[in-house]
């Protein structure tokens, strides 16, 4: 088979680590694989290709800070990307975050309804059937369920600093998503599915295929990270994001580092410099890593893994914590408990201080190394990205 895969970045964050894990995989197995990117400079991929530039998605940005049109700039960079397509022919094309300022979604489906090609659409947040943002159910917004307009969340993610276009947003979305003959969507979670089957794109076949991880790098791994950062003696509360703001779980953090012990210390990585130099004592922040091996060092350090988010898909972060040795917390939302099992971690209910400071205090008084080995085995058991990502090539055969 000859793959395309397309998302905003390639080698980089959680969606773009997935999408050359897959890469590697099919490669591995003979396969042609190839991967189309939107953003930053690409890792792990030797046949990934460009899609625009630099100022393609600064003048997308422009477009969606003033006239919330997220999605439909891009023009010239999407039909370069289309003549590409034309030369490689693939057999597959599977699209990940098509948003993200570099890709033009009128123009993309417009071709992909007329080649007709199998397309498989892996949906990583809720973005591709609202009318603006990417997520909607910590606020408890239910208008993308009948049509989206006075969005509560205009200056979220992807911003729009005046105009509200989310009603047209939503309408044209709707006609540009739907009516592609061979495509199949992919969830990772069960609970994104869900939702989806009641959107407008539950026209779709939908498959749930969790996120695996690269154990071989995501394990128990030596640094020395404690004595870089004089924290040999005490116990490490870790929390890692890409972008940290109110969705992720934030503000929790700062609570949290009012309620800990002399002996105990939080690590947040992925602040920006800003919340950096704005952050407590007792909170260490680092700066965002694209190192897959460092973060490995920091998980595998950490004594805990805190995971606060309002609302998420089906957080990497959580596996990645998990196959490093260290027990997770998070709150119920969204699909983040779905990797949980009993004894690796806890599930608390959302937003309650009291409960996660209890469970960080049972886990600390247990042995960590004795337990580590218990939440290895559950993610090689069950996440490994050979075995996650071998569904999706058993998916690619099917269609």
């Amino acid at each position: 088979m000859r793959v395309l895969q397309i998302n905003s970045v390639c080698g980089t964050g959680s969606t773009g680590r997935i999408a050359t894990d897959i890469d590697k995989l099919l490669k591995e197995q003979g396969h042609e694989s190839y991967i189309a990117y939107g953003r930053d400079l690409p890792k792990n991929c030797d046949t990934s290709i460009r899609i625009g530039n630099r100022f393609d998605n600064y003048m997308h940005v422009a477009k969606t800070r003033m006239f919330d049109k997220h999605g439909f700039g891009s023009k010239k960079a999407t039909k370069s990307l289309i003549a590409n397509i034309d030369k490689l022919n693939p057999d597959i094309i599977h699209l990940h975050n098509i948003h993200g300022y570099y890709i033009n979604i009128e123009l993309l489906f417009e071709y992909l309804k007329k080649i007709d090609k199998p397309v498989i659409w892996t949906l990583h947040d809720c973005w591709s059937f609202t009318g603006h943002c990417s997520y909607f159910d910590y606020i408890g917004c239910e208008k993308w369920k009948t049509g989206c307009c006075g969005c509560p969340q205009k200056k979220s993610y992807p911003s729009s600093l005046f105009l509200d276009n989310s009603k047209e947003n939503f309408a044209m979305k709707k006609e540009i998503f739907t009516g592609v003959n061979n495509m199949t969507l992919v969830t990772p979670s069960k609970w994104l599915a869900d939702l989806v089957k009641e959107s407008f794109l539950g026209e779709y076949p939908i498959k749930v295929i969790n996120n695996g991880i690269d154990l071989n790098v995501f394990k128990p791994t030596e640094s020395n990270f404690r004595e870089r950062y004089n924290l040999e003696n005490k116990f490490i509360i870790l929390g890692v994001a890409n972008i940290w703001g109110e969705r992720k779980g934030y503000d929790y953090f700062i609570d949290l580092s009012k309620k800990i012990k002399e002996d105990e210390v939080i690590v947040m990585v992925g602040v920006t410099k800003r919340q950096k130099n704005k952050l407590p004592k007792n909170i260490i922040g680092i700066t965002r890593t694209n190192s897959a091996r460092e973060l490995a060092e920091i998980y595998s350090a950490a004594d805990v893994f805190i995971n606060p988010t309002l609302e998420d898909n089906f957080p990497t972060t959580n596996l990645e914590a998990l196959g490093c040795g260290t027990p997770v917390i998070t709150f119920n939302t969204g699909g983040s408990p779905e990797c949980i099992s009993e004894g690796c971690g806890f599930v608390v209910e959302k937003g309650n201080l009291t409960e996660l400071i209890n469970s960080i205090q049972i886990i600390k008084h247990k042995e960590k190394v004795v337990l580590s080995q218990k939440y290895i085995k559950h993610v090689k058991k069950v996440y490994d990205s050979h075995y996650k990502f071998d569904k999706y090539l058993d998916l690619y055969n099917s269609v």
